[in-house]
């Protein structure tokens, strides 16, 4: 819950450049413009997540795992969006952003082993709330913009938030298991 809590209020903040501002941004900045400010706005979410880590020091230690794991998904995902446009160029970058994410957070914590879960979990839980906030957005985007591209972004939060929580779950279940013993 810490995740989805977390990302989903983080995810708000860094979705108004593109949900308020997005007419603006094709005269200053253009559109990977854009989505640098969104990312950036993205990355400032230690104080609501770092929990995902066991122990002590778990702020600075958050901020320095998600703040390289998130960028490095970023670009991995504003490459593939870039380069194919829409639903191919979305999921292409899920895809892309989900496992070099999730090879760090893994590698980051000696759980290589789990490498393949953290990714499914990523990947599968991300492309849910990205694609069901799609359904959402077509579906009242004609009504309300503003509510539509907000709704959407809700979805994307709850899932990507939902990823990451998994992905730290299991990243850190060794440490949990010898916190028991």
């Amino acid at each position: 819950m810490r995740g989805v809590v977390g990302f989903t209020i983080v995810s708000g903040a860094g979705f108004v450049p593109w949900a308020v501002f997005g007419r603006w941004f094709p005269h200053h900045g253009g559109e990977v413009g854009m989505y640098a400010v969104r990312a950036r706005l993205h990355g400032v979410s230690a104080p609501l997540m770092h929990r995902l880590i066991i122990g002590p020091g778990s702020l600075g230690r958050f901020y320095k795992l998600f703040g390289g794991s998130f960028a490095a998904y970023s670009v991995a995902w504003i490459a593939g969006w870039m380069a194919l446009r829409g639903y191919p160029g979305s999921i292409v970058g899920l895809l892309a952003g989900t496992a070099i994410m999730g090879r760090m957070l893994a590698s980051a914590f000696g759980a290589c082993g789990d490498l393949l879960k953290v990714i499914a979990a990523l990947f599968i839980l991300n492309s849910a709330g990205y694609v069901i906030g799609g359904v959402i957005e077509g579906a009242l985007i004609h009504q309300n913009a503003l509510a539509a591209k907000l709704l959407w972004d809700v979805s994307y939060g709850v899932g990507v938030g939902a990823g990451l929580g998994l992905a730290f779950h299991l990243c850190q279940s060794r440490t949990r298991a010898l916190l028991k013993s």
